[in-house]
């Protein structure tokens, strides 16, 4: 599992983003630390464990943006 060290005024929506590339992970994040559940902007210096998620891949995609 990963971890993110906050910096200070990070929210868990920011979090999600910069560990995530969307604030639709927040709660999972949440659910990883819930020893900070009820904390809205954090201090910096605050270790968060990242739990690892699963990117689903599209199964349409057109031909530029499909791998070999």
């Amino acid at each position: 599992m990963r971890e993110y060290i906050t910096t200070q005024g990070d929210t868990w929506d920011m979090i999600s983003y910069k560990v995530y590339g969307s604030e639709m992970h927040m709660n999972t994040l949440i659910d990883a630390n819930p020893e900070h559940r009820e904390t809205v902007f954090f201090s910096a210096n605050v270790r968060l464990k990242v739990p690892e998620i699963a990117t689903p891949s599209p199964t349409k995609l057109p031909p530029w943006k499909r791998r070999a």
